[in-house]
C-alpha cells in the first residue's frame, strides 16, 4: 500500500488483489503471505493486555498514537501478531488497511471490503468472530484516541 493512498483506495487494492485469485485455496495462501509480510510487533507489546478478546487464536494488537500538527490530526500506528497462520494473515490485512490513519477515518470506515472479498463467509464461525473482534478492537483504540 502506498502511504499516500486513502483508506478507500487501500480497501479497493485488497478487493482487486483477491479478485485476481480464482479459488479460496489461493486466497488463503494470499492471507498467509500477508501474515508473513506483517512487521514484527515489539516484544514489549506482545503482552496479555494487547490480546484481542474473542479470538480463538492468540492475537496481539498494539496501537500507538502519532501526534502531528495541527492538534487532532494525528494517526494511529498498529502492530500485531498471531500464533496462527490464517489469523495472522487476517490481522495483517486489517493493519494494512487501517494503519497510520486518523482515529476518525478508522471509526467511520466501512468494513464492506471484507464482505466484497468473501472473507467472512469463508471463515469458520470462530475465525469470523475473531475477525469481528479485531475490527472492534481497532475501532476502540481509535475511539480512545479521539479524546
Amino acid at each position: 500500500m502506498q502511504e499516500t493512498s486513502t483508506l478507500a483506495q487501500a480497501q479497493q487494492e485488497v478487493v482487486d488483489e483477491f479478485a485476481m485469485l480464482s479459488d479460496w485455496q489461493d486466497r488463503y495462501e494470499q492471507l498467509i503471505e500477508q501474515g508473513k509480510d506483517l512487521a514484527l510487533i515489539a516484544p514489549e507489546h506482545k503482552v496479555d493486555g494487547n490480546l484481542v478478546r474473542g479470538c480463538q487464536s492468540r492475537v496481539w494488537l498494539h496501537a500507538a498514537y502519532r501526534a502531528s500538527a495541527p492538534p487532532g490530526t494525528g494517526t494511529i500506528h498498529f502492530t500485531a501478531d498471531s500464533d496462527a497462520l490464517i489469523t495472522k494473515g487476517i490481522v495483517a490485512l486489517l493493519v494494512r488497511v487501517y494503519n497510520d490513519r486518523s482515529p476518525q477515518e478508522i471509526i467511520g470506515a466501512s468494513t464492506e471490503f471484507i464482505d466484497r472479498i468473501g472473507l467472512r463467509e469463508h471463515l469458520s464461525p470462530n475465525r469470523a468472530n475473531g475477525l469481528s473482534a479485531m475490527i472492534d478492537q481497532m475501532k476502540r483504540y481509535a475511539l480512545a484516541y479521539t479524546g
